[in-house]
């Protein structure tokens, strides 16, 4: 229920409604090009400030039974920025894009907890169907938000509403009501995993915070211990750069060819209930072919993705497009959480998420940087939409090298040393 939570807000928030928002009318009176400047610093240092923190974080509700506490907290800062979105009136861009770095900043924030709990509520057979099944169901809540969001601002009479911007600040306001409600389930619901022994003794002695890092640190260099989940993190950056380039680039490269504006809606709105049967389909397919054939199969249909996408002209070209990025976009990014922590001690689960937070919210940011420097190199933008295809070609080969059932068993044995009074680095024990 947390998926369907928080999904709706990145759906109606970050990718559709409120950037059409501010651009015509938070950002009046700004320059074009000076609002685009602006939203994406806006959108850069809201993942920048979490992404920094994440490990800290993570290791500490590895010490403390604290992981609930953390995401409830990122959650009210979050759901009340995105509340606040109902203050925006036109002109109001400072206000608006402060208060968008704080939604980013409780969604990016509380996914840290929320993915660190998976380990500890499913056996490692199973973590393939519950990560996929979440983000199922998170697409299924997300589309439902979306069409109602559309609704509430295209047909405003239908809802007793005056025309102007009050149907919109409206819908996205309710986003928050939204992602605060549902997520009472998991708070009322999901137990708070108990720290190990170990690492709790090891906090009350020296302070959650100061252990905390020191162990970040002792991670960051005992990465090798961990070969197959350093290998697989470092091919999940690169192929997830690429899935993250084409979620942000997807609409822009659509209007630039001449697809129109309810087209490109249309076609977010049909990949949030594609994804619903096909992200189910990704969890029965990694229990039937094994969790990375069934990532190879996505990143080919991302491949295809990328050479279809040089070629496109129509709007049924786009929602050809649209439709096989919702066959394999929940697919991946759940099977790719779930593999992440099946090759991790459950223990030190909020640590290592930490780490796979940095990964997943820095994914995005050089895959469009990529794509402005070939536009400007070559001056078409079907040159940067086929130069994507590298970033899904590194990460499958990477990914190749990865040895799964190794970095099981090497989870195994980490949780064993955590278990046995391992306190400060993978593999060191006390004397």
């Amino acid at each position: 229920m947390y998926d369907w939570a928080v999904t709706g807000m990145w759906a109606v928030i970050v990718a559709t409604v409120f950037p059409i928002y501010f651009q015509t009318v938070a950002a009046e009176g700004l320059p074009p090009e000076v609002a685009t400047r602006n939203f994406a610093l806006a959108t850069a240092l809201g993942i920048v400030m979490v992404a920094l923190a994440a490990p800290v974080l993570g290791a500490i509700t590895d010490q403390r039974p604290w992981k609930k506490r953390f995401l409830a907290a990122f959650v009210v800062l979050g759901a009340s920025a995105a509340v606040g979105l109902l203050l925006v009136e036109r002109g109001d861009w400072v206000l608006a894009l402060s208060l968008f770095i704080l939604v980013n900043i409780g969604a990016n924030g509380s996914a840290i907890f929320y993915d660190a709990l998976l380990p500890h509520l499913a056996s490692r057979d199973e973590l393939d169907r519950v990560s996929a099944g979440a983000f199922a169901v998170g697409y299924l809540g997300a589309g439902l938000l979306l069409v109602a969001a559309l609704l509430v601002i295209q047909q405003p009479g239908w809802f007793g509403l005056p025309e102007g911007t009050l149907p919109t600040r409206l819908a996205l306001a309710a986003v928050g009501i939204w992602w605060a409600v549902f997520t009472l389930p998991l708070l009322l619901q999901i137990p708070e995993p108990p720290p190990a022994e170990a690492l709790q003794e090891a906090a009350s002695g020296r302070g959650a915070a100061a252990l905390a890092g020191s162990r970040v640190l002792a991670t960051l260099k005992d990465l090798g211990r961990y070969r197959d989940a350093a290998l697989f993190l470092l091919a999940f950056l690169i192929y997830n750069d690429g899935i993250g380039t084409i979620i942000r680039m997807a609409a822009v490269y659509g209007a630039e060819v001449g697809i129109e504006q309810g087209a490109l809606i249309g076609a977010i709105v049909m990949v949030q209930f594609v994804g619903v049967p096909a992200t189910f389909l990704f969890g029965n397919l990694a229990s039937g072919w094994g969790v990375k054939r069934a990532l190879f199969a996505g990143l080919g249909v991302y491949m295809g993705v990328t050479v279809l996408g040089f070629f496109m002209t129509t709007a049924i070209h786009f929602f050809v497009l649209a439709f096989l990025v919702g066959l394999v976009q929940g697919g991946t990014q759940a099977l790719s959480r779930s593999l992440f922590a099946a090759m991790i001690p459950p223990s030190l689960s909020g640590e290592f998420f930490g780490f796979f937070s940095v990964m997943e919210k820095f994914a995005g940011m050089v895959g469009p940087l990529i794509f402005a420097l070939v536009v400007t190199l070559t001056g078409s933008s079907r040159w940067a939409i086929l130069s994507i295809f590298t970033f899904f070609a590194v990460g499958a080969l990477l990914l190749a090298l990865v040895d799964v059932d190794r970095g099981v068993r090497q989870a195994e044995r980490g949780q064993a040393a955590v278990e046995g009074g391992w306190v400060d680095g993978p593999g060191r024990t006390r004397p």
